[in-house]
């Protein structure tokens, strides 16, 4: 279904005045809502007429998530690990002590460009060539966030090396087809826009280059148009197909490093690939991306999974990050998501656990919600979510106690005698002397 009339009028206005207030050649835009493109808008021309969402553009560092989700992929099927130094499948650079996992997250060191001209407006060299100019790190591996498309290189040699063959090859075989992404490529193909670069003072336009970035690819080379990355922001929210588990999904999108402004508050970080971003206390994940001539967004609420995606054939505007962010905020005002239908839990499970319970003095309440436990409110005083793992066993999903274990401790009449998560006991009563309390309970009692 696509969106309210008064919605799509509003979301055109944005693209229109964008377009004039950010002085962009060409300028086009989609909404993505339940795996589905259900709005796009243009402003401007490509030639003699208006961009569309079969237009092509350069996606820029979007490129990168196409890349870690191809590692990914490699890392599930056990052919190598994120903790694997990069010297185990590379040999003979000067940066091989560190990890594919710090090379996925920016945390690397590894200097951000290359050592020779700049490399996004020539043409670009073999990887052995790139090594020989002197590619190094800047900082201890681990210490701090450091942007670096010398790092998204370097993964994408991995990739040939690993799979023995062109990185875009892997991409395109294992990501794009199955996905129906057919209008991705490596180079521009049919209908595609001339990069430009706006006079900032005059209104004047001049021509950006386009090359092949030879080993420098894998960081930003990448074309597309709003219809295939609208399907790239539906993977992002959860219609992998197959490609990739959810599970996975969701670890790319844990941060692992903030991103940060000297003397600004931090609302984002890196996660394996993909950035994410805390906007007005909503959760967003995506990517930007730019190259001389073009930007590019995207960005999905994951909330609600509606995604935004943004195209632009200029080198700089003001309104390139503003973009997104003002889409995503008309979508939400103009026409919010329905909530998804409550359903009743169909089993019983764990319903003897629900109640209060004490974590020393401390109360705290235990319900069942879609079959998980939830003990206290996630994300407040330790809150979690459970799931269950076996009889009487159950995992932790949130915070404090991700991944920690909570095991049901009966009586000999089978009755729930007190909950032992990660050690600490959970009784009906505070500190229950009736219970194993670790350290005992003062025989003097509550007084």
């Amino acid at each position: 279904m696509g969106l309210p009339d008064a919605a799509v009028l509003r979301l055109d206005h944005l693209v229109a005045t964008a377009q004039v207030e950010g002085r962009v050649p060409a300028l086009v835009a989609g909404v993505v809502r339940d795996g589905a493109l259900v709005w796009s808008g243009a402003a401007g021309s490509v030639g003699a007429s208006a961009p569309d969402d079969d237009t092509q553009f350069r996606m820029g560092s979007i490129t990168k998530t196409f890349v870690a989700v191809t590692i990914l992929r490699l890392r599930d099927a056990g052919r190598l690990d994120l903790a694997d130094r990069f010297e185990e499948h590379v040999a003979g650079t000067p940066f091989g002590s560190v990890t594919i996992e710090q090379l996925l997250t920016h945390t690397a060191g590894l200097q951000a460009e290359t050592p020779g001209p700049w490399w996004e407006r020539t043409p670009g060299g073999t990887w052995d060539e790139l090594v020989a100019a002197g590619v190094g790190q800047r900082f201890r591996a681990g210490r701090r966030f450091h942007y670096t498309n010398v790092g998204y290189a370097a993964l994408g040699h991995l990739l040939e090396v690993v799979e023995h063959r062109p990185w875009f090859e892997v991409v395109r075989d294992d990501l794009l087809v199955p996905l129906g992404m057919t209008r991705t490529t490596l180079r521009p193909s049919g209908r595609a826009a001339q990069g430009w670069a706006v006079h900032p003072v005059a209104d004047l336009v001049l021509r950006e280059p386009e090359h092949d970035a030879g080993a420098m690819a894998p960081a930003g080379q990448l074309w597309s148009t709003v219809a295939d990355l609208g399907r790239w922001a539906s993977f992002l929210a959860g219609r992998t197909e197959g490609v990739l588990s959810a599970d996975t999904v969701a670890e790319m999108l844990e941060p692992h490093m903030v991103h940060e402004e000297v003397g600004a508050p931090w609302t984002g970080a890196h996660g394996l690939g993909w950035e994410v971003w805390n906007v007005d206390g909503v959760r967003y994940a995506g990517h930007g991306g730019s190259m001389p001539g073009f930007l590019a967004g995207l960005r999905v609420n994951l909330a609600t999974g509606d995604g935004v995606v943004t195209l632009l054939n200029t080198t700089s505007t003001p309104v390139g990050r503003s973009l997104m962010t003002d889409l995503h905020a008309t979508l939400l005002e103009a026409a919010p998501k329905a909530p998804t239908p409550w359903v009743g839990q169909g089993e019983a499970v764990g319903l003897d656990l629900v109640g209060p319970w004490h974590w020393g003095p401390a109360p705290v309440v235990a319900s069942l919600r879609q079959g998980r436990l939830v003990l206290g409110e996630p994300g407040e005083r330790r809150g979690s979510r459970f799931d269950p793992v076996g009889p009487d066993e159950w995992i932790g999903l949130d915070g404090y106690y991700t991944g920690e274990p909570l095991r049901v401790v009966r009586d000999a009449h089978g009755a729930v005698s007190h909950l032992d998560l990660a050690s600490f006991r959970f009784t009906r009563e505070p500190y229950d002397p009736a219970r194993d309390i670790p350290g005992g309970v003062d025989e003097a009692g509550w007084h």
